[in-house]
Formats: C-alpha cells, structure tokens, sequence
C-alpha cells in the first residue's frame, strides 16, 4: 500500500475525515511499524466552525491547522493525553481532522505494551489511547505525513456502512454530523455524540 498524496488531504475536510475510514495509519519506531485501520474520525474546520481550535483565528498552538494539508496536527488536552489530527483543505484555510479510534492489525503487541497495564481490552478505541498506543506526542506536530517515514497513512479499502453523527464531547456546533465510523467496526470508541445532529 502506498502513502496518501498530498491531493488527498487538500479537499473539503469533512469528505477527507469520511475517505479516511478503511485508510491505515502507520508509526514507525526503530524499523517497527506499528499499524492500524482507521476506524473513527471527526472534521473541524475554521471560523465557521465554533467547535474548533481555528474558530477564533490562527494562535500558535492551531498554527499547523492553517499550513499545508497532509502534516500531524498533534496536541495535548485535559493535562492528560495527545491527540493526533490531519490537516486538511488549502494553505490559510483551517482544517483537521481527529483520528479517534484505529483497529490495530500490526505491531499489536507493542501496541497494548505502550498502553500499559491499565488498558483493560482496550488499545486504540479514543483519541487518547491511539497516541498512547502508537508513542504519539508532541514532538510530531506538523509532521509531513506525505514524506515521513516515522509517521504516515496508506491507502485502504472500504469495509461495510459508514455512519455519521455529531461530534463527542464537544458543546458548540453540535449540529454538525462530522463524526465518521465504521458501523460494524468492535473498535469504535464509546464515546457518546453531543447531541443527535442534524444534516451538516
């Protein structure tokens, strides 16, 4: 499988958030690849989207949101854990989106190892666990996803029904079905949408 060009990322971020279901995402640590089939993600745009980080303009954290499509947009929430986004649309216009949940289909066992003991059955099923998981952090914000070896995503295949929903655990612009998953797909996240949305 060969890497997504940049002309995939550089489109209307909710249709790129619904392609990357079925895509894999890889982390390559010391010639190890650790994989998974993407499985959850959400689209977050700019000023006309009061649910994302770009809503009020371009800060120093959101900075990577408003360059080239196809970079790791990587942050740190809650005092807790990273979350891994890909930037999308053209340069100037803000655009991610968040991978929520991968199935893991290689390095799976360094995988559970990375999440630790406390993991119970889960190794990839959230946006926090998919960084533990896959040794995600700060230091591949604005990684190129289009050239890196460390960090990348192949192209897949479609596999059953993709649903859509609101976003999880967001309070405003809750109308927005911006939440993709594959609805067959046990590693879905359990994360429960804001509100029942409307059409985008």
């Amino acid at each position: 499988m060969e890497q997504l060009p940049r002309s995939f990322f550089e489109r209307y971020t909710p249709y790129v958030a619904k392609d990357l279901i079925g895509c894999r995402l890889v982390r390559v640590i010391d010639d190890v690849r650790l994989a998974g089939i993407i499985v959850e993600t959400e689209a977050y745009r700019g000023r006309g989207d009061p649910a994302s980080h770009a809503f009020r303009g371009r800060t120093k954290r959101n900075e990577v949101m408003f360059g080239e499509a196809g970079h790791a947009y990587v942050y740190f929430t809650m005092g807790m854990h990273y979350c891994l986004n890909v930037t999308t649309e053209r340069p100037g216009e803000a655009g991610a989106a968040l991978l929520r949940a991968v199935e893991p289909v290689e390095g799976a066992d360094e995988m559970a190892l990375n999440r630790g003991p406390r993991r119970g059955g889960h190794i990839a099923d959230g946006p926090g666990r998919l960084t533990e998981a896959m040794d995600i952090d700060g230091r591949l914000n604005g990684e190129d996803l289009v050239t890196s070896p460390a960090l990348f995503i192949e192209g897949g295949s479609r596999q059953g029904r993709i649903m859509t929903s609101a976003r999880v655990g967001v309070s405003r612009g809750t109308e927005r079905r911006w939440r993709f998953f594959a609805a067959e797909s046990r590693f879905v996240s359990k994360g429960r949408p804001s509100s029942t949305a409307q059409n985008p």
